[in-house]
C-alpha cells in the first residue's frame, strides 16, 4: 500500500532502496548525500526487509563491496558525491565490463578538487561519456524532483538488470536536500536466487548446480581479439539502449519559437524562466532530459527544424551543451548558459540569458 510523506530528496532514495527490496547497500558519508547513508542506519533496514547496509571505509571499498555482491546477482546499490564518485571510476569501468547490474547514486557537488558541498551538475562528463577508463556506458537518469529520487530507485534497477549494465542517478545538492510531498510505492520481496535465475538468467555466481558449467565474472580478458569481440558485444547493448530508453520531457515545446534544454534542478528553474518568458510574449518551451544517457538526440533534432534556438542551461561552465549541438547538428543556433562552483542561478537570471544570446541574438 503507497503511503504519503514529506522527504528530503536523499531520504526518498534510501527509503526508496528499501521498499524495492535492495539486498544490500554499501556506501561511505560524503556531503550532500550523506543522509542516504544515515537515513538507512537509522531506519536498520535488515529488520524489515533483511538489508545489508554497511558504511564501508573508503568509497574505493565501497564500490568493490558493490562489484563483489552484484556478482551473485542481488539488487546492490551505492551513492555518493562527486569526489566520492570519482574515486570509484576503477570499480564502476570494472563492473562496467563485467556486465553486472547495480545503481549508482550521485548527489553532485561543485568541483573540480574537493570544489564545495554546494550543488552543482559538472559530473555531466564523468556521468555519460564513461568516466572511467576504457570504452563503456552507464545509464543515467536524472531526477528533478523528490518524488522521482524515489521513483527512479526502481526504474534503475530494473533497466540495470534488463541490460546487465551499471545504472547512475545523477542528482544534485538541491534535489537532495529540497523536502517535498512524495508518495511512497509498496514494499517490494526481496528475490531469492531461484528468482533471481528465472528472471533474468543463471549468470550470477549463485553457487554451480550440476545443470550448468560454472560461471566466471571477471573484465579481464588478455587475448586482444575476444576483447575485442567483448567490446562489440558492449557497443551493439548500448545502441539497444539508446533504441529503446530514451527519456524526455517536452512541456509548451509544440508551439515554441525558442526551447530551454535542462535536466535535474535546472529544469525546474527554467520551468519557471518559461513561465516567465511567455507573460512576456515570448513562446518559450522546456526540454527537460530525463535520461541523460541514451540522450534525446534525435528528438532535439527533430525540434530544430520548428524552433529559431535553443539555450542549454546547467550548473557547470558548459558540458550538455556539446550533446545538445552535437543533436542539433547545426539547423538552430544552441547556446549555452550556467553557473558553477556551487552557484544556483534563478528564472530571471536564466530569462536573461535567454534574452540576450537567443532571442535578441
Amino acid at each position: 500500500m503507497s503511503e504519503v510523506k514529506l522527504m528530503k530528496g536523499n531520504e526518498a532514495v534510501a527509503e526508496a532502496a528499501i521498499l524495492a527490496g535492495v539486498d544490500a547497500y554499501f556506501g561511505y558519508p560524503i556531503t550532500p548525500q550523506s543522509e542516504v547513508i544515515e537515513y538507512l542506519m537509522v531506519e536498520r533496514p535488515e529488520d524489515r526487509t533483511g538489508m545489508v547496509v554497511l558504511q564501508a571505509e573508503s568509497e574505493i571499498a565501497a564500490i568493490n563491496m558493490v562489484y563483489g555482491a552484484a556478482g551473485t546477482g542481488k539488487r546492490v546499490m551505492t551513492s555518493s558525491s562527486s569526489p566520492g564518485v570519482s574515486l570509484k571510476q576503477e570499480g564502476i569501468s570494472y563492473i562496467a565490463g563485467s556486465e553486472l547490474p547495480c545503481v549508482i547514486v550521485n548527489v553532485v557537488r561543485g568541483g573540480p578538487g574537493l570544489g564545495t558541498i554546494q550543488p552543482s551538475q559538472a559530473d555531466y562528463f564523468q556521468s555519460t561519456k564513461g568516466g572511467g577508463h576504457g570504452d563503456y556506458r552507464l545509464l543515467v537518469l536524472a531526477p528533478a524532483s523528490v518524488q522521482e529520487m524515489a521513483d527512479f530507485v526502481d526504474l534503475a534497477f530494473d533497466l540495470a538488470f534488463k541490460y546487465r549494465n551499471p545504472v547512475m542517478i545523477l542528482s544534485d545538492g538541491v534535489i537532495g536536500q529540497m523536502m517535498e510531498k512524495i508518495t511512497l510505492p509498496a514494499q517490494k520481496p526481496r528475490l531469492s536466487n531461484e528468482e533471481i535465475i528465472e528472471r533474468y538468467g543463471d549468470w550470477a555466481t549463485t553457487g554451480k548446480p550440476s545443470t550448468r558449467e560454472r560461471n566466471i565474472i571477471t573484465s579481464l580478458e588478455l587475448d586482444p581479439y575476444r576483447q575485442e569481440t567483448h567490446n562489440h558485444k558492449l557497443q551493439a547493448k548500448y545502441k539497444k539502449m539508446e533504441e529503446n530508453e530514451v527519456r524526455f520531457e517536452a512541456i509548451n515545446c509544440e508551439d515554441a519559437d525558442y526551447v530551454i534544454v535542462a535536466y535535474g534542478s535546472s529544469a525546474r528553474i527554467s520551468q519557471k524562466t518559461m513561465q516567465l518568458a511567455r507573460a512576456k510574449g515570448h513562446k518559450v518551451g522546456l526540454f527537460r532530459l530525463i535520461s541523460l544517457f541514451p540522450f534525446p538526440k534525435n528528438e532535439l533534432n527533430k525540434l530544430a527544424d520548428t524552433v529559431k534556438g535553443f539555450l542549454a542551461v546547467e550548473m557547470s561552465a558548459g558540458q550538455m551543451i556539446e550533446d545538445v549541438r552535437l543533436a542539433v547538428n547545426g539547423k538552430k543556433p544552441a547556446e549555452h548558459y550556467g553557473r558553477f562552483g556551487g552557484v544556483v542561478h534563478s528564472p530571471e537570471e536564466v530569462l536573461i540569458a535567454l534574452e540576450q544570446k537567443i532571442i535578441g541574438g
